[in-house]
């Protein structure tokens, strides 16, 4: 029988001689990642276990990356509770004190924990962002997370899947965010609720990792269970730098069957913009012109790495940020602030008025960092715009591609970069 990455991935950590869409199967786990959720519920849900160990605490990464450094007496409450379960837990990963490391989302891979073909699982719906490294990686909760600390299995349901091919290759100011918001806006944000999306085709190849992170990233916005690229020789030399193998890489048999299969050409990609309050409530940033912004922000796990602040450089170079703009800018990793720096990004965009904060997911879950207060309008290169995410309920929150953040932080209101 022929199967799709996700099928094959799922069959080799079960104990199944085969697996077919639709069933129900008990898998070993890989990777579990756990950030400030092991001190919000998770610790207190394993706790009425009462059990000693855990499975395996080799196999469990804990950052903290939400509210770092912590904002109120609550978030640093929050991150005792998970410094001490993981104290407690022995857990051989533990960055709790260390908060400068950034995203766990980035950090992982950079520490070369995302491997190909390893079935991971996170106390955060963004973890399907692994996928981006030919894993089968998906968020749970934290009763889940309860049941791999205590036994390293978790049951799945072998998803349908989508077979999405690209061909082409993206403009100058187009990037992989304006590619996944189009997406967004064809399929809805129920049009692939437990399915596993699969890009295939000659296109991927043009696609940085960076890009493919944003990618898997705003998959589940979808409603995705999963989002896997394949192997290629573009994710073998990023893992060259990361990662000491061994690893398996993973391809889709030719004749998989998958439920249903889009095309897109990435030379018609243009810049979009995802309105309040729906990541797939999207248009052509074109079409907003109109629209006058309080805040830009730059950053979180769908695209504060490199490829975004080179862009956002790019376009900035020579301009300042309207005076009535603050343009915020977080780096989603230690690694990548580093760079950074190394490149004199931090110091143009500073000089251009930006505000340059460390590692953290920051403003994009309003937590700090860039709260927005009553009626204001936000431009952010995040993942979700729904209502009272970003701070107040009345503000608006548009979701845009950082080459778009960064010449509507210059305008003053919505841009299409090709306009800068």
């Amino acid at each position: 029988m022929s199967h799709t990455i996700a099928e094959k991935i799922l069959r080799a950590h079960s104990k199944e001689d085969d697996v077919a869409p639709g069933d129900f199967i008990e898998c070993n786990i890989d990777l579990v990642m756990v950030h400030e959720q092991l001190g919000g519920r998770i610790h207190k849900e394993y706790e009425k276990l009462n059990l000693d160990t855990v499975w395996d605490p080799s196999k469990i990464v804990f950052i903290l990356d939400h509210w770092v450094p912590a904002p109120t007496i609550s978030a640093a409450q929050m991150h005792q509770d998970a410094r001490a379960f993981a104290e407690k837990y022995h857990f051989i990963h533990n960055f709790g004190y260390q908060l400068n490391h950034g995203i766990c989302h980035q950090v992982l891979p950079e520490m070369g924990f995302a491997k190909p073909g390893m079935l991971i699982i996170g106390s955060d719906s963004h973890t399907t962002i692994y996928g981006a490294f030919n894993c089968f990686s998906t968020g749970v909760g934290a009763t889940d997370v309860c049941v791999v600390f205590a036994t390293g299995q978790l049951w799945f349901k072998v998803p349908e899947s989508f077979k999405i091919t690209l061909t082409g290759q993206l403009s100058e100011f187009a990037m992989s965010k304006d590619f996944i918001l189009k997406y967004l806006g064809d399929v809805s944000a129920k049009g692939a609720i437990y399915k596993s999306l699969e890009f295939q085709g000659e296109g991927i190849s043009s696609l940085s990792i960076d890009s493919r992170m944003t990618i898997a990233n705003m998959a589940v916005e979808t409603g995705a269970k999963s989002a896997l690229f394949p192997s290629d020789d573009v994710l073998k030399t990023w893992l060259e730098a990361r990662t000491p193998g061994p690893y398996h890489l993973v391809s889709a048999d030719a004749d998989a069957h998958y439920e249903k299969h889009y095309e897109y050409d990435l030379d018609d990609i243009v810049p979009m913009v995802a309105k309040p309050h729906r990541p797939d409530n999207v248009v052509p940033a074109e079409d907003l012109t109109d629209i006058s912004i309080d805040q830009a922000f730059l950053g979180s796990c769908t695209n504060g790495r490199m490829e975004d602040l080179r862009i956002a450089a790019k376009i900035l170079k020579g301009k300042q940020v309207h005076p009535k703009v603050r343009l915020i800018i977080t780096p989603a990793s230690k690694e990548i602030y580093l760079k950074a720096m190394k490149e004199g990004l931090v110091e143009q965009f500073i000089h251009a008025g930006a505000v340059f904060t460390n590692s953290t997911c920051g403003a994009c879950i309003g937590g700090h960092l860039g709260v927005l207060g009553e009626n204001e309008v936000c431009v952010s290169s995040s993942n979700r715009n729904f209502k009272g995410r970003m701070g107040a309920p009345s503000a608006d929150v548009y979701l845009a591609s950082p080459a778009t953040v960064a010449a509507s932080a210059i305008k003053g209101k919505i841009t299409d970069p090709r306009e800068v």
